[in-house]
């Protein structure tokens, strides 16, 4: 891998990718769904098995027909996708711009005789932004099933779960300047690219970041992002940002001999100390209104919640922050070992699989972690000084596809719009209820009156909240053309209540709805 591909080269091969239609939908339909979960397990006998059928159907077909189309995405697929050896005539017909000499001087792949070896894998990757679906390809270091054992510890990861899962939570509103801090691949900065005009990138590993200077040019077509070496926030000391991404090395790692420290997941911190430094200091390089976004693990020690460690850190911040945090999941001590020594390619039943589990549980009986939770963070240095957002919540139940940004950029704009507004204020303002929303009564056999309402809510983050029949009379009620002050008086009057009481009791739980999603400010 070259720390600075010629652009030109990269140019050629950019313009082969795309004439061969070399797109993850292309490789998909080239060996079908049951090869594809496969691969995702570590299988790839069936997708190649896939592919010699259709390079051998191909051998026998014209190139501009159909299937010689098929012939070229199935020769990148096995290459590129898959990290397998491939001939050198197949690679130069499906590259004839770039070609396999091409592939060599980038240090992608080396010629072997008649044969071209990966070095690297090139993926296509499908993304949405803002509603409209496009792709990336994305070059990355051979997995574990292309080299056939444990990863090297210099790894540079590809898209994974986690980090489409932080693409897809980046809120989608303009910024200047964008911060992409532990960049990898490069795949948060190419996100960022789509609303911001100027992205730095930083990575520990010089590895990593040619790999972000390469998928750079292979999306862009220019050096659009700048890189930068180092740990945390030195490479960016006395900046600022409108935005800070991150999905940083914070695996729970043992610091002890014979466990690798693998670069793109372990920062080198003890516990959970990575996450816990980057929320205390992010305010630091954040503009005032700044957003930081990033994943994190959090460890419950003793009786302490995982959560409650996490607003330690943000009330430690180096400059008054905003905090949203979502746990999405817990994980207790053994599961979190053996899903980790397994990422690293270790398997159980194998060598050094009970060793490497054994020395994580010791790591953590040594802090008396009983949990490990997962999730995500949203940090806002505030305008005024004086944080007004404080949410530390857990929602552990599926969430729908699709990017969560907008919505999180909504939910933002919304506590903004009602921090402005009293309960007089309030009372005045019309609201509407928002479309994805639905409601579920649930009655006892023979009684009239349900014995729960539920709002039901199918997008966003999917809640579900429990209501009484005055605040379902109400959402059920808001359609923008009443304020909120005549539609409270209405339902007490029909449901024969005070007026003021009820008005007390429900616009809290308006303001809460407005937030979440279920309701929007008409005014």
């Amino acid at each position: 891998m070259r720390e600075d591909p010629d652009p030109a080269l990269v140019a050629l091969l950019r313009t082969d990718l795309a004439q061969a239609g070399y797109t993850a939908d292309a490789v998909r339909a080239l060996w079908g769904p049951l090869a594809d979960e496969a691969i995702g397990h570590g299988l790839t006998g069936p997708a190649l098995r896939a592919l010699d059928r259709i390079e051998g159907e191909g051998a026998v077909a014209a190139d501009d027909r159909p299937d010689g189309a098929a012939v070229r995405v199935a020769t990148l697929a096995r290459l590129l996708f898959l990290g397998a050896p491939t001939p050198l005539a197949s690679v130069d017909a499906a590259l004839p711009h770039a070609g396999a000499r091409g592939l060599a001087a980038l240090g992608l792949a080396a010629i072997e005789g008649a044969r071209v070896v990966p070095r690297v894998l090139l993926r296509p990757q499908d993304y949405a932004d803002g509603g409209a679906d496009g792709g990336w390809w994305v070059a990355s270091d051979l997995d574990e099933a292309a080299l056939g054992g444990p990863l090297p510890p210099g790894h540079v990861l590809g898209v994974g779960g986690a980090s489409l899962t932080l693409a897809g939570l980046q809120l989608p509103t303009p910024a200047t300047r964008v911060l992409d801090l532990g960049t990898g691949c490069g795949i948060q900065a190419l996100r960022a690219r789509a609303y911001a005009a100027h992205v730095v990138a930083t990575d520990v590993s010089e590895r990593a970041l040619a790999f972000t200077r390469l998928n750079v040019l292979l999306n862009e077509g220019a050096a659009a992002v700048e890189v930068r070496h180092g740990s945390l926030f030195a490479p960016v000391a006395g900046e600022e940002f409108d935005r800070v991404v991150s999905n940083p090395p914070f695996v729970i790692t043992p610091r002890a001999a014979g466990v690798p420290a693998y670069e793109y997941r372990d920062a080198g911190f003890a516990g959970d100390d990575l996450v816990a430094a980057f929320v205390s200091g992010v305010g630091g390089v954040l503009a005032s209104g700044g957003v930081a976004q990033l994943l994190g693990n959090w460890e419950y020690r003793g009786g302490e919640d995982g959560l409650e460690r996490v607003r330690a850190w943000v009330d430690a911040s180096s400059e008054p922050l905003d905090a949203w945090v979502i746990e999405r999941e817990q994980l207790d001590p053994l599961a979190y070992a053996e899903l980790w020594v397994r990422d690293g390619g270790t398997a159980p039943g194998t060598p050094g699989y009970a060793t490497l589990v054994e020395a994580w549980l010791a790591d953590f009986a040594a802090r008396d972690v009983t949990a490990i939770g997962f999730g995500y963070l949203l940090l806002r240095r505030t305008a005024t000084g004086t944080p007004t957002l404080r949410r530390f919540e857990r929602i552990a139940h599926p969430l729908p596809g699709g990017s969560l940004g907008a919505h999180l950029a909504e939910a933002l704009t919304a506590h903004d719009a009602l921090a402005l507004l009293d309960d007089d204020a309030l009372s005045a303002t019309r609201v509407v209820v928002a479309g994805d929303v639905t409601e579920a009564r649930h009655h006892l056999p023979g009684v009239e009156a349900p014995s729960v309402i539920e709002l039901r809510q199918g997008g966003a983050l999917a809640r579900t909240i429990e209501v009484d029949p005055a605040l379902a009379a109400l959402v059920g009620a808001s359609d923008g053309d009443l304020p909120l002050g005549p539609l409270i008086a209405a339902i007490a009057d029909l449901l024969e209540v005070d007026a003021a009481a009820l008005r007390a009791d429900i616009l809290p739980r308006v303001r809460e709805l407005v937030f979440a999603g279920f309701l929007h400010l008409a005014d």
